[in-house]
C-alpha cells in the first residue's frame, strides 16, 4: 500500500502565474547576478516586490536584461511540475535554512521545465504559458544593506 504524502499546512493563497513568475525571476538573478533567490517576497495579484542582497546595484541595462530573460523563459512554454522527496534527499541539493522547525519529513520541489527547481508548497500554473508578460514596474538600490528591491506585475 503506497503511504500518503504528508506535508505542513500552507498559510496563504497565491496568484498562480504571479507565484510561478517569482520562480523564474529567482533562477535568471542566480544566473543572471550570481546572487542566492529573494531574500523577501511579498507576492500579490495586482504588483509584487522581490528583494535581493547583491555586491552593487544593477545598471539600468542589465535590469532590461533581466526583464527580457524572463520573458524568453515564459515564452518557452515550459511544465510546472512538482514532485515529492525526503528532506534527506534534499539536502545539499537544496538550501534547508527556510523549512520551518517542524517541517514535514517529506518536502515538495517545484520545478520549472528544465529552468528551476526550488522547495516550495504554493500554487503554481502548470506551464509556463499561462503566466503572462513579466514588467518590472520601478527598482531601488539600499547602499546601507547593499538591497536591491524590485516591483513588478504581470500584463
Amino acid at each position: 500500500m503506497e503511504q500518503e504524502i504528508q506535508l505542513n499546512e500552507h498559510n496563504k493563497q497565491e496568484y498562480p502565474p504571479m507565484h510561478t513568475c517569482e520562480h523564474i525571476v529567482n533562477r535568471a538573478m542566480i544566473n543572471l547576478f550570481g546572487c542566492g533567490r529573494s531574500v523577501s517576497a511579498h507576492i500579490e495579484r495586482k504588483k509584487s516586490k522581490l528583494d535581493y542582497q547583491l555586491e552593487q546595484a544593477p545598471t539600468e541595462e542589465e535590469v532590461r536584461r533581466l526583464e527580457e530573460t524572463v520573458n524568453e523563459v515564459i515564452a518557452r512554454h515550459l511544465p510546472v511540475t512538482t514532485e515529492f522527496i525526503t528532506q534527506e534527499e534534499a539536502r545539499g541539493r537544496f538550501d534547508l535554512k527556510r523549512l520551518p522547525e517542524d517541517a514535514s519529513e517529506t518536502v515538495r520541489i517545484v520545478k520549472v521545465g528544465d529552468y528551476d527547481e526550488c522547495l516550495c508548497i504554493g500554487t503554481h500554473v502548470g506551464n509556463t504559458s499561462e503566466v503572462g508578460t513579466f514588467k518590472i514596474i520601478s527598482h531601488d538600490w539600499d547602499e546601507a544593506t547593499k538591497r536591491w528591491r524590485m516591483r513588478f506585475k504581470l500584463v
